[in-house]
């Protein structure tokens, strides 16, 4: 019989590879909740806005908390716990559930997947730049993290979403929980910084589970806009991709993807 670890290991590997092919977001088992109960959250990977879950396991993360107008409060839990948020929180009004990944690796066996990644998320630059830097087109690899965020509603729900010091973050300029349906604009940062023209994928969820997605830019402030509905649930995402140049190209990280994440509901 094989060892507990190595099923961790593969569990692990495994994880981080479909982690890099999809979004990473933060997925409430309830957006809105009453004073006193609990926030309970999955943490998931897929694409369409549909994937697996992942327990609470500190060591794939660096930051795990709840962000209110008055505290930051660090989630807490047991290892392999799932939900993996499953806290109350004390202070009602609108909720921050901000969550940083660990850093993984991904090998790339040539640059066809590495072509395929830079296409979608808006860096086909990328693919030129890397055959003019003079790195391997063959068995490179890229470091990637993740900066996730998702807005819930306790009690009241009222408040504003705020920067909480991410590398990247989306930070919304709304409060889907108290403004009205209809135009909701969302800022995307790098280093507190706006991000101008910026490419953000939306992933609208409506109430029978039928997504449409859609591509939008950031203007030159990092602003970006876009129509949302009552009864649907949306995922916001914008993803960066930075040269690495430190070290020997044959054995270090090429590149490095950040990706920024934001979920909410519109009651």
């Amino acid at each position: 019989m094989l060892p507990r670890r190595f099923f961790t290991v593969v569990a692990v590997t495994l994880w981080a590879s479909v982690a890099h092919a999809h979004e990473f977001w933060i997925s409430p088992e309830a957006y809105v909740t009453q004073k006193d109960a609990k926030v309970q959250a999955q943490l998931r990977v897929g694409e369409k806005f549909g994937g697996a879950s992942y327990a609470f396991n500190p060591n794939r993360f660096e930051r795990f908390d709840l962000v209110t107008a008055e505290r930051t409060q660090p989630v807490t839990g047991r290892l392999g716990d799932t939900p993996a948020l499953n806290m109350s929180v004390a202070d009602e009004g609108l909720v921050t559930i901000v969550h940083e990944t660990s850093d993984n690796l991904l090998t790339y066996k040539g640059l066809e997947k590495f072509t395929k990644f830079a296409k979608h998320k808006d860096f086909e630059w990328a693919v030129q730049s890397h055959v003019d830097r003079g790195l391997p087109t063959e068995r490179f690899t890229e470091r990637y993290r993740r900066y996730a965020k998702s807005l819930v509603a306790v009690g009241h729900g009222q408040g504003a979403d705020q920067e909480v010091g991410l590398k990247t973050e989306i930070v919304a300029l709304n409060n889907p929980y108290t403004d009205p349906a209809g135009t909701f604009r969302v800022k995307v940062l790098m280093d507190g910084a706006p991000r101008a023209d910026a490419q953000i994928e939306l992933f609208d969820k409506a109430p029978d589970g039928e997504v449409k997605i859609t591509l939008h830019r950031t203007d030159a402030q990092g602003v970006g806009s876009f129509e949302v509905l009552s009864g649907h649930e949306y995922l916001v995402d914008a993803v960066a991709l930075l040269p690495l140049e430190e070290g020997d190209p044959a054995t270090t990280p090429a590149w490095l993807s950040i990706w920024a994440s934001l979920t909410f509901m519109v009651p």
